[in-house]
C-alpha cells in the first residue's frame, strides 16, 4: 500500500507491559527470546517450499482462484511473486492467502525484493509490498474490489534517493487501529525501523492477540505497536457492503502476501498459535 512520510518517533511500550495491561495476564511473545525457547514443534509451517497447494489467489480483475499469468510461483524453494507473463500491470492488486483463518498467534516470515518492477504501476508500488492479515475470507472478495479489508504489515526497501523508507510500517485498507491510545485517522503508519536495501533479507515476526494488542518486529527489534484492529476507514473498494460494519473489533482473519507490480519473494513462513 502507500508509503507515507515517518511520523514522529513514539516510544514503544515493552510487549509484556501491554500485554499485561490489555490482557489481564494472557502470555505474549516477546520477540527473539520466545523463539530461542519456544519447543521447535509448535511451529506450523505455511509454506512448504513446493506448491501453493494451501493457498488460494484472488486478484484485482479476475475471479477468485485465479493466478493470473502465474504471477505466484514457487521458484528453487521460494515463493516468488513475479510479473514476467505481464504486458501491463493494469491495477492487478493481488494477494496469496493461506487457506484458513488465525485469532491469536506470532507470524514469522522472510522476504527480499527483486529488480522487477511494473512501470506502469502506482509510483508508490516500487519497492513496496505487504502481508496482510486479519483480513476478510478471499471466496467473499468481489472481482472489481481492490484491495481486502484488512490490516497491513508493510514492507519497503530503500529507493536509492537516500530518504528514511522504514518497513515493518501499518496499512489499513477498510480497518482503524488505536495508536498511542487514540484511533489513528492515517492510512499508513511508519514504524522505527532502519532502510533497508531492495537485495537483503529481512526477517519481519508479527505478534497479534485477537483485536487487542499487535506488535511488528523487523530482524528481531520491536518497531511498531498498536491495538484495537477494527473495520473502517477507506482506500479498499467495491466490497460487499454488507461486509464492512464499520466498528467491528477484527478478532480473527486470513494472512495474505501482496502484489502490487513489484517483485518480492518470500522464504520461511510459519506461525505458532498464541489462543489459550
Amino acid at each position: 500500500m502507500f508509503a507515507l512520510p515517518i511520523p514522529k518517533k513514539a516510544a514503544l511500550l515493552p510487549v509484556t507491559f501491554l500485554c499485561a495491561l490489555l490482557l489481564s495476564g494472557t502470555s505474549c511473545s516477546t520477540g527473539p527470546t520466545e523463539k530461542a525457547s519456544a519447543p521447535q514443534q509448535e511451529w506450523q509451517t505455511l509454506f512448504n517450499g513446493k506448491d501453493l497447494n494451501d493457498w488460494i489467489v484472488k486478484i484485482h480483475h479476475h475471479e477468485v482462484g485465479d493466478n493470473y499469468a502465474n504471477t505466484f510461483r514457487v521458484q528453487d524453494g521460494l515463493l516468488e511473486v513475479n510479473y514476467d507473463g505481464y504486458q501491463e500491470f493494469e491495477n492487478r492488486y493481488g494477494h496469496l492467502f493461506y487457506k484458513a483463518p488465525f485469532s491469536s498467534y506470532h507470524l514469522q516470515f522472510e522476504y527480499r525484493f527483486t529488480e522487477q518492477w511494473l512501470t506502469d504501476a502506482p509510483e508508490y508500488t516500487y519497492r513496496n509490498s505487504g502481508v496482510m492479515f486479519h483480513s476478510q475470507d478471499p471466496r467473499t472478495i468481489l472481482k472489481e474490489q481492490d484491495w481486502p479489508i484488512s490490516v497491513e504489515f508493510q514492507l519497503l526497501a530503500g529507493s536509492d534517493d537516500g530518504k528514511p523508507r522504514p518497513t515493518g510500517n501499518m496499512c489499513s485498507p477498510g480497518t482503524d487501529v488505536f495508536y498511542e491510545g487514540e484511533k489513528d485517522p492515517r492510512h499508513c503508519i511508519s514504524s522505527s525501523s532502519a532502510t533497508y536495501p531492495w537485495n537483503e533479507w529481512v526477517k519481519g515476526d508479527l505478534i497479534v492477540y485477537r483485536d487487542s494488542l499487535v506488535t511488528h518486529l523487523i530482524n528481531g527489534d520491536t518497531v511498531l505497536q498498536y491495538t484495537r484492529p477494527q473495520i473502517g476507514g477507506e482506500v479498499a473498494n467495491n466490497y460487499d457492503p454488507k461486509l464492512k460494519q464499520d466498528g467491528t473489533p477484527l478478532t480473527d482473519g486470513y494472512i495474505a502476501l501482496q502484489s502490487e507490480g513489484q517483485g518480492i519473494v518470500f522464504r520461511e513462513i510459519r506461525i505458532k498459535n498464541l489462543d489459550k
